[in-house]
């Protein structure tokens, strides 16, 4: 437990990458903690693709008008979609991959940062999901939640000191 704790008391958002590649075996292990990640009634509804071309990086970073960027500069990001038919909640699920991934990428030593996708547009005349269905080659019926770059960390982020913690966002049995 005392791991656990630790590292999401290290987990930030890492937007600056060194120029080093991801390990093919830890984008093996970023894989499978992507597969172990929990979903509602074991529906799995979540798809990933894996993105390690410095073309379609840099493609991928300007998916959306504000705060992809940074994708640019990551040797790896992760496009995590889900066949909404599967589930009701693939939302949730993806929700949770995406964490996963980024807490698995963080005990392996790399940094990494979401970028929402969902409900976001690419430009005034299209959405960033269908700039990535476009440009990935997703069939129609799978839709994009975010995607997470990934890469060794080219800075270094300091934790959020528990002083700094809303625990006025938290009520006990009642609110």
């Amino acid at each position: 437990m005392n791991d656990m704790m630790e590292l999401l008391r290290k987990r930030r958002s890492i937007r600056t990458f060194t120029l080093e590649p991801v390990a093919p075996e830890t984008v093996d292990l970023l894989v499978e903690a992507l597969l172990r990640s929990p979903s509602s009634r074991g529906k799995n509804p979540w798809e990933f693709v894996v993105v390690d071309d410095r073309e379609l990086l840099e493609q991928l970073s300007r998916s959306k008008e504000h705060g992809s960027q940074f994708i640019k500069k990551a040797p790896l990001a992760i496009v995590v979609c889900a066949d909404s038919a599967q589930s009701d909640v693939w939302v949730e699920d993806c929700s949770i991959a995406a964490i996963i991934v980024q807490m698995a990428a963080l005990s392996l030593g790399l940094g990494s940062c979401w970028a929402q996708m969902r409900n976001r547009n690419h430009d005034a005349g299209r959405s960033a999901e269908e700039y990535i269905r476009k440009l990935l080659g997703l069939p129609e019926h799978v839709v994009v939640e975010c995607i997470v770059g990934i890469g060794h960390p080219a800075e270094e982020k300091k934790p959020v000191p528990a002083s700094a913690l809303q625990y006025d966002k938290v009520k006990r049995n009642r609110y």
